[in-house]
């Protein structure tokens, strides 16, 4: 299944590649960095990507950490996933924080993170008193085991 996802270039986009899917069976769109940024250990930045979307009403844009740049780097997305609102027409920033010991540098044009479009369930909460038991029960972080 595919759906269609307008994008429009922002002049500090021009020249990148529009994200796209590395290959047949993946199942994230790779987007590239629209500027330079050089990440302490620890720093978070909102790293630009030079375009703007507009997603279709009852789907979301998930952002995902590219596993090379988090296993190498310890690059990763702060919130992930990150979802991206079909509401939203601002500039599509990647939010990434170094989690490495070392400083890393991210270059113009280079891939940074995966999006990946869903399908969006909406809930309506129903209020009750009481609710129906399980066999966890109470039972919180850990509950179930190792």
């Amino acid at each position: 299944m595919t759906i269609a996802i307008e994008i429009a270039r922002l002049p500090h986009g021009a020249g990148l590649p529009l994200p796209s899917y590395a290959t047949p069976g993946a199942a994230g769109l790779d987007v590239v960095a629209a500027e330079d940024v050089d990440l302490a250990p620890g720093q978070r930045h909102a790293v630009a990507t030079g375009f703007r979307l507009a997603i279709p009403d009852g789907y979301e844009i998930q952002v995902r950490p590219r596993s090379g740049l988090a296993f190498k780097h310890g690059i990763s997305v702060p919130n992930t996933p990150g979802t991206i609102d079909s509401d939203y027409r601002g500039e599509l920033k990647i939010l990434l924080i170094n989690h490495g010991a070392e400083p890393f540098a991210i270059r113009r044009g280079e891939r940074i993170a995966q999006l990946v479009p869903a399908a969006v369930t909406r809930a309506d909460f129903a209020e009750v008193d009481v609710l129906a038991d399980t066999d966890r029960g109470h039972g919180g972080f850990g509950s179930t085991g190792r």
